[in-house]
């Protein structure tokens, strides 16, 4: 994060605005919108700035730039098309510790003008951190058409009844979750359509009984592979409403980031015989989470009943009476499958596609190899980067060719992912010489011949 997004409150507040054109009059808008004491700085100013600022009281310093232009204000904005100029307003500003812009010229900026989606009192500001204003502006008007006018009428009734809802659920947790509840509810329904006192009976009705507000909930999230994009939008949402998430090794950064910058994270991941914490821990500890009040999300690589063991930790939920949801993902052999250039199945090379764990429980690799040898089924391998000898070995053993195709994906969805492809006779050198780290997915079949002339699209 490059810039961090605050709101200035500029009520009355002494600001300048150096230059007069079209850009400055843009900024002019901004600033007076928000309450701002403008002085604009400059030898000519456009005729709408000069209303402005005698429609809203600023004042017109016709005159240049000098730096007692600076001596007692609180913002700078600079919008001249002179660059020395602009240097200078920067370097009188940061000597001043005064917050500046200069228009078109973040490296002169200790602070810039997002793009905003006004629904007053709520705002919603865009950034692109100064690298691309375009592409902020055209995510606004995404958000605009998104987010109701009447979004600012629902804020100003939350703000109204925000001290009695604290008296009334003085603990901080189920107080949230009663305005989760309300925002998504009939009573921020009645608001936005201007029914407002029937959404105070609404709410006061349900202040009247809020023990109803301490029931916790758990969501078992399928996280996808590693691309944030293959979130689904339920997931994605459960995410944001969490109070606590319990993550595993195989969850990405940009997923965790996903939810609220307040949630409690819990890392219960789980390498090869290396358990951060053991399987039966947290299943309980998602039982006691939930029966403290708590929204709380399992967040799971993948697809938690995919070799995620989601069956295991419900089962013990649905012991206790605690509700769950199960959000599905995709699973790590889609994601890794479609990503590389390899189909799973396709009419020339295989009808049909098998799923097999590479390590069991105690930490063999106990298949049934007799029922892998069709050559028209595609084969994948799960967790098999540490047993891909054994693998190898016993394919061929019971039957496969030594030439059968296969492939290694590392990191599969996400920047890092990196495919490895060779036979079963020569995969093991490769792996050897390469050395790639886990998650790795094993593919094996003729599908993999695939991978050169399909990555260029579809992969990585």
């Amino acid at each position: 994060m490059q810039y961090l997004p605050v709101c200035f409150r500029l009520k009355d507040a002494p600001v300048v605005l150096v230059g007069g054109g079209t850009v400055g009059t843009r900024k002019a808008r901004l600033l007076l919108r928000a309450g701002a004491n403008l002085t604009v700085v400059a030898p000519e100013i456009s005729d709408e700035l000069e209303g402005l600022l005698a429609e809203h009281g600023g004042i017109w310093q016709r005159a240049e730039y000098t730096e007692t232009d600076l001596h007692h204000k609180r913002l700078v904005v600079a919008a001249t098309p002179n660059r020395a100029v602009n240097e200078q307003i920067h370097a009188d500003a940061t000597a001043l510790n005064l917050p500046v812009n200069v228009v078109d010229s973040p490296d002169l900026c200790t602070f810039i003008f997002p793009s905003i989606v006004d629904r007053d009192p709520l705002i919603i500001a865009i950034s692109s951190s100064g690298r691309s204003p375009v592409l902020a502006r055209q995510l606004r008007r995404k958000i605009e058409a998104m987010v109701p006018g009447a979004y600012g009428a629902l804020a100003e009734f939350a703000g109204r009844y925000r001290d009695r809802v604290k008296q009334a659920i003085p603990e901080e947790t189920p107080r949230r979750l009663f305005w989760e509840q309300v925002m998504e509810g009939t009573v921020a329904e009645q608001v936005m359509g201007g029914r407002e006192s029937r959404a105070e009976e609404l709410l006061e009705e349900q202040l009247a009984n809020t023990e109803a507000h301490y029931v916790g909930e758990v969501y078992l999230i399928g996280a996808g592979p590693g691309d944030p994009d293959l979130m689904t939008f339920k997931a994605a949402r459960l995410l944001q409403t969490a109070d606590v998430v319990l993550y595993d090794r195989l969850v990405s950064e940009p997923i965790l980031e996903m939810a609220r910058r307040d949630a409690e994270r819990i890392y219960v991941g789980k390498r090869r015989d290396d358990h951060a914490v053991p399987q039966n821990e947290i299943n309980q500890l998602l039982v006691d989470l939930a029966k403290e009040g708590k929204r709380v999300v399992r967040l799971k690589g993948g697809d938690p009943f995919v070799f995620g063991r989601g069956g295991e930790e419900i089962e013990l939920l649905a012991q206790h009476q605690v509700p769950f949801q199960v959000v599905p993902g995709i699973t790590a052999g889609n994601g890794a499958a479609c990503y590389s250039g390899i189909p799973l199945t396709h009419r020339d090379h295989a009808q049909s596609v098998r799923f097999a764990t590479g390590h069991l429980r105690d930490g063999s690799i106990n298949l049934d190899w007799e029922q892998f040898q069709s050559e028209t089924e595609t084969l994948v391998f799960y967790m098999g980067l540490v047993g891909l000898p054994v693998i190898c070995e016993q394919l061929v053993v019971h039957g496969r060719r030594a030439d059968t195709p296969i492939a290694l994906i590392e990191r599969a969805t996400t920047k890092e992912q990196r495919v490895l492809t060779g036979t079963l006779s020569t995969i093991v050198e490769i792996v050897e010489r390469e050395k790639p780290r886990a998650p790795t997915l094993i593919i094996v079949g003729s599908v993999v011949l695939l991978h050169d002339d399909l990555a260029w699209f579809g992969g990585r």
